[in-house]
């Protein structure tokens, strides 16, 4: 069976009828083309695929698309500021070289930014706790975590 199913992606409406069972990350990369959003374990173990559903983080491979009926999604993609250059998350993962083959990336910024919102000055112990449901298989956890106060001290001063 199918179902229509329309929400806001990163500002734009989107709408598109999807069988019931297709996860909120099937709808993000199947649907909206939106690549960004990594599948890398289908059990919700990883944080890949984390998004902000209504301004908060969830892993989207554990949510179904409509159950994100009428929703504000925002993507990885949809962090960065309006002039097209990174977002201050996007800038210090790069700078700290909080990244390494990548693929942890997008879920590892949406969960920092999550964080972010909720508590601006964190502490190192407080953004590990804060990514302890992202896996990186490479172990760049030290970088990720220098990115993260990077970016709370750049974000602070705006």
């Amino acid at each position: 069976m199918s179902r229509h199913v329309s929400m806001t992606v990163n500002g734009q409406a989107v709408s598109h009828e999807v069988e019931e069972r297709t996860l909120l990350v099937q709808f993000i990369r199947d649907h909206c083309r939106l690549t960004g959003t990594h599948v890398g374990c289908d059990t919700s173990q990883c944080g890949a695929c984390t998004v902000h559903m209504n301004g908060r983080a969830i892993k989207s491979c554990n949510v179904l698309a409509s159950q994100a009926e009428g929703a504000q999604i925002t993507t990885v993609e949809g962090v960065a500021l309006a002039d097209g250059s990174l977002h201050p998350m996007q800038q210090a993962f790069r700078e700290q070289h909080g990244l390494q083959c990548g693929y942890c990336t997008p879920g590892m910024v949406m969960s920092a930014l999550d964080l972010l919102q909720r508590n601006p000055q964190p502490t190192d112990e407080q953004i590990r706790e804060q990514l302890e449901g992202n896996l990186c298989r490479c172990t760049g956890y030290h970088n990720i975590v220098k990115a993260v106060r990077q970016a709370s001290q750049v974000m602070a001063q705006t």
